[in-house]
């Protein structure tokens, strides 16, 4: 009688294909990368790969699919708070702080290589993004009927540019630098309402 399937175990060796894939994409890139390497970095079968994925295009996109979740929980946390201007940069921290691991630079790399020979990555990438614009756009009305931010600003073109910044971060991250503080000061300077009068 065949041993009935463990969803905890199973859950741990998808886990550990999709860390060991991170790596092995980031460092080697998708194309030099194949299913064997895979396995062995997770310590499993190639035939245990194909069981938790179908393909390896699929692996690549795990890396993404599992954001999703985790976007929608910062932007629910972020919009349940009393200032708009705070959690914008709240968030800004949040997704900077990604960029320091160091898998990510070079997966940002293949993404930007795959993401148009695959459209279900399209789809699942495009998804993350309007999750985020969404958060950003609603506290940036939020901000500047409050008074907090620039209201001059066109809060769905002011959440583009500042989702474009977070990206730039990734794709310039440096493994023993932070980008997090200069985040927050470029999109904090960005959005800050003009002052009033002249300095004597």
């Amino acid at each position: 009688m065949p041993r009935p399937p463990d969803p905890a175990r199973a859950a741990a060796r998808r886990e550990a294909v999709t860390a060991a894939a991170a790596r092995l994409f980031a460092e080697r890139g998708y194309e030099n990368t194949s299913v064997t390497d895979l396995a062995r970095a997770a310590g499993l079968s190639s035939g245990s790969v194909f069981y938790h994925f179908p393909d390896k295009r699929a692996v690549f996109r795990s890396l993404f699919e599992r954001d999703l979740p985790q976007c929608r929980e910062l932007v629910e946390r972020s919009l349940d708070t009393d200032d708009p201007l705070e959690s914008i940069l709240g968030m800004v921290d949040a997704l900077g702080a990604e960029a320091l691991d160091p898998t990510a630079p070079g997966i940002m790399v293949e993404l930007l290589r795959q993401v148009d020979r695959d459209p279900e990555l399209a789809r699942i990438v495009s998804e993350n993004a309007s999750v985020l614009h969404r958060g950003f756009a609603t506290l940036l009305r939020r901000a500047i009927e409050s008074g907090t931010v620039d209201g001059g600003l066109d809060p769905d073109e002011a959440a583009a540019w500042i989702q474009a910044v977070i990206d730039a971060a990734f794709l310039n991250a440096e493994n023993d630098t932070d980008p997090r503080p200069m985040l927050r000061l470029i999109v904090g300077r960005f959005l800050a309402a003009p002052t009033t009068g002249k300095a004597t």
